[in-house]
């Protein structure tokens, strides 16, 4: 059975929480009446929502299920996606095609079923998830410069803001440099810094070559290295340090190897020698809506700490990824990339390197990046509470108090 709540009993806390989905606004502009049938089922009990018989099932026992109802899940229970590649005990069940297709709908049930199980007065808030106290805008510029990729030239667009020493910033799989817009807003930072990002070819605004068709995009490692090498020479970097997480926290580790002179440090997050098991066939597969499982997908690698703002735009810069540029960027993270016969030789006399890895973060994790940073002479790893996969996108202000200190020993 469901576990007990704040409605007294798993039957009841059922009830409410049916009544509940089926009033929310949200999942009624979502299509959750005419939607194919689906169940969140514990121990032999079912909450049953959509039309019809489930065509997919979400399986865990009470323990679990009382763990992802908390109100600030622990690690690993705070998604659905993160239950279950980290959880043994879930087990999603049916047909995955038809949940991959409606995975938005399971997942805003499932926070109308936490806002239920606590005992919070409804409806439920569109997003429930913490208020970001807002800074005035950063004052961004930004231009184009041209970088030769594989011989071809390649119009790539980047964003500065700020002054002082060069901070090259690189976005995660399948985003583009607005990942940075809030770092590049706080006076601790732009003070200091020259914050750069730029946009990798097919992604944000730095389009796609002349003749290229869609779908056409694929990144290795060579061609990620030699990238953020044209940009620093077109940009006029003067030996920047370097932030990156996720895929840019995995080609950080390269730049450390192959180019330390070139860096005055080196921040890797979410960073590892080598990433298994994040393929999927759902993330540009012609019968799933990309723009909706794409954002899903990545919501559920932030911490339930990430801002309402923040986890907003992280989820519709998703949305607006080029057609199979995030699943050709994950052929990278989690197939091309390799570095565990590498990593060792680095030298981090001549490159500081720093690996920072968030708490929720179930793709890469904190233990994933610290058996890394063991590997590595003088290596720096620490692990940073209350932040997922995305941090300088999901939780800029949290994020930040890990990064200035870090930045304050390379100026």
């Amino acid at each position: 059975m469901f576990p007990s709540c704040a409605v007294g009993n798993s039957a009841a806390f059922m009830a409410a929480w049916q009544a509940a989905a089926a009033a929310d606004a949200r999942l009624g502009a979502w299509g959750l009446g005419t939607a194919p049938g689906f169940a969140f089922v514990s121990d032999g009990a079912a909450a049953r929502f959509g039309q019809g018989a489930p065509r997919f099932t979400l399986t865990a026992p009470a323990g679990i299920w009382a763990k992802a109802l908390q109100p600030v899940p622990p690690r690993h229970h705070h998604s659905l996606f993160a239950l279950r590649m980290r959880v043994p005990e879930f087990a999603i069940g049916g047909e995955e095609l038809v949940f991959a297709q409606h995975c938005h709908l399971a997942r805003r049930v499932l926070e109308v079923g936490r806002w239920v199980a606590n005992g919070r007065p409804l409806p439920v808030p569109a997003v429930p998830r913490p208020a970001l106290a807002e800074a005035p805008p950063a004052e961004i510029a930004g231009r184009y410069v041209t970088v030769p990729v594989d011989g071809v030239p390649h119009r790539i667009y980047l964003e500065q803001a700020g002054s002082g020493a060069d901070l090259l910033c690189l976005h995660t799989a399948g985003a583009d440099g607005r990942q940075f817009h809030r770092l590049m807003a706080d006076p601790r930072l732009a003070g200091q810094w020259r914050l750069t990002a730029f946009d990798l070819p097919w992604h944000g605004k730095s389009p796609a070559p002349g003749g290229a068709a869609p779908g056409d995009w694929r990144l290795t490692t060579d061609r990620y290295v030699a990238i953020i090498m044209g940009v620093i020479a077109a940009a006029g970097l003067r030996r920047p340090a370097v932030l990156g997480a996720s895929m840019s926290g995995e080609i950080c580790l390269e730049l450390a190897l192959r180019h330390p002179e070139a860096f005055r440090g080196i921040v890797a997050c979410e960073a590892s020698d080598n990433i298994q098991g994040r393929k999927v066939p759902w993330a540009d597969h012609p019968q799933v809506n990309q723009a909706i499982f794409v954002p899903e997908w990545i919501e559920g690698l932030m911490a339930p700490h990430a801002p309402a703002a923040c986890a907003v735009d992280v989820w519709w810069q998703y949305s607006q990824g080029g057609h199979a540029t995030f699943a050709r960027d994950i052929d990278f993270y989690s197939g091309e990339w390799d570095a565990r016969e590498r990593v060792h030789r680095i030298d981090t006399r001549r490159c500081p390197l720093v690996m920072l890895t968030g708490e929720y973060d179930y793709s890469c994790t904190a233990e994933h990046s610290a058996a890394t940073a063991a590997k590595i002479p003088g290596a720096r790893f620490a692990m940073m509470p209350g932040i997922g996969h995305f941090p300088f996108a999901e939780n800029p202000p949290l994020f930040a108090e890990h990064l200035l200190p870090v930045l304050a020993g390379w100026r």
